[in-house]
């Protein structure tokens, strides 16, 4: 039925159909029988792959397109390059087929695998750039570097003679001794190499990956070639997966403190073994609630909810009553916090309470944390302040992965920033957040 619908095809192109082959060895036969002008040939006949039909074919001279429902890679590789028809198609698309293949300079001949294009210099260039790759080639005896325009533009150097150690001036210094390594060692590594490093542009930092071939393999006149990749966008997309990774990491291991810490508050005051369950699953479950204002179900509509709304709900599985209002005091100007912030104040919040009960004022029983808030302007400014807990101890050393997540957290999503003030009586932390921000 296809063979059919073909003639028709071609019979209304102008075209005289010699024969229609449904097996490799009938169209062979055709071919030896027959002078053809051009064919169109499927890939698959009857269950056996057509190439014997299409090296016939070529040795002949004879021009043809294969029909296929296939696509190119599907294809033997010796056969890329020739022309395909992409089934279903259309009596214009074979028309137009079979006009390239009757130009005279579209014929093949035997043993030829055609390309559609030439890869010259010009088209090269042209799926370099397409691709964002930047050229270099580098003399292994007089460390001279020639860069392309895009190399260039990628290290911001102007153009002329470069050598490694012009180069070496704008790279991270922490990646500068591997690059440097990396670099020597390509007279040695046989085979395709690759280093990734930080490179300074200005006042960015760029993420780079260079490649090439190391020994002798494509060192010309020893010049060696090679390409770099500007990579910045996958390695902020690394570090974001690694910086998830360790928040979720964080989380788990603070929930599991929080649970023991819940549980003792609930001991505390509780007088049998059945309120004590009661009053813990409560304060879980309060915590669920509140572990879904850091982390919310996308499939869940969100809504804007008030600031002191948010703050009870984060913070009342910590208060020994089960609500806010006994040690944990609320004070905090009316003010909606849009969507776009409220699982971000629930993170800081829940990271705040989490440190307050495992070191500061809620690890002890007569420990209270007072949250107030104010307007400063554009600003809001949230006090945290703890009072009666054990002795403030000012943490040394480079910060924690909590603090990092609060300073990260306050200052690039909710536009302020975060002080903290490690009293011996207590700590107090000061938030200063963009008003505007906040209720986005």
């Amino acid at each position: 039925m296809i063979a059919w619908a073909l003639e028709d095809m071609l019979a209304e192109l102008g075209c005289v159909v010699v024969g229609a082959a449904a097996r490799v060895n009938q169209a062979l036969a055709w071919i030896e029988a027959n002078t053809l002008d051009a064919a169109v040939l499927d890939v698959n006949l009857n269950g056996e792959k057509s190439y014997p039909v299409a090296e016939a074919l070529a040795a002949r001279g004879v021009p043809f397109v294969f029909a296929t429902g296939y696509n190119k890679d599907n294809l033997e590789n010796g056969y890329h390059g020739f022309p395909m028809l992409q089934k279903p198609f259309e009596r214009s698309k074979l028309g137009g087929a079979l006009a390239k293949l009757l130009n005279p300079g579209g014929v093949m001949t035997s043993g030829q695998r055609a390309s559609p294009a030439e890869w010259d210099a010009s088209r090269l260039r042209i799926a370099a750039d397409s691709a964002g790759v930047a050229l270099w080639s580098w003399n292994v005896d007089t460390d001279a570097i020639t860069l392309d325009e895009r190399a260039h533009a990628l290290w911001g150097v102007a153009s002329g003679p470069i050598t490694f150690e012009d180069l070496s001036a704008r790279i991270h210094p922490q990646d500068l001794d591997r690059v440097r390594a990396a670099f020597t060692a390509t007279r040695e590594i046989f085979g395709p190499y690759e280093v990734d490093f930080r490179i300074l542009h200005g006042d960015q930092v760029r993420w780079v990956s260079a490649r090439g071939r190391g020994d002798d393999q494509g060192i010309v006149g020893r010049v060696m070639f090679g390409v770099f990749l500007d990579v910045t966008e996958r390695k902020l997309a690394e570090e974001a997966r690694e910086m998830l990774a360790g928040e979720m990491a964080h989380r788990v291991k603070n929930l599991f403190a929080i649970a023991c810490a819940l549980t003792l508050i609930s001991a505390r005051s509780a007088a049998t073994s059945a309120e004590m369950a009661s009053d813990l699953t409560l304060r879980l479950t309060a915590l669920s609630r509140a572990h879904d204002l850091v982390r919310p179900v996308l499939s869940e509509p969100k809504k804007a909810v008030s600031l002191s709304d948010l703050l009870a709900i984060l913070l009342a599985p910590y208060d020994d009553a089960g609500s806010v209002g006994d040690r944990i005091r609320v004070s905090v100007p009316e003010l909606l916090v849009g969507e776009a912030s409220t699982s971000t104040v629930a993170l800081v919040v829940h990271e705040l309470a989490t440190n307050a009960l495992k070191y500061g004022a809620l690890s002890k029983g007569t420990g209270t944390v007072d949250v107030s808030g104010a307007f400063d302007g554009g600003d809001l400014v949230v006090t945290w302040a703890e009072r009666g807990g054990p002795p403030v101890v000012a943490p040394t050393g480079p910060p924690g992965f909590g603090s990092q997540l609060l300073t990260g957290s306050i200052t690039s999503q909710l536009g302020g920033d975060i002080a903290f003030d490690w009293a011996i009586d207590g700590v107090v932390v000061t938030l200063r957040i963009s008003r505007a921000r906040l209720g986005g």
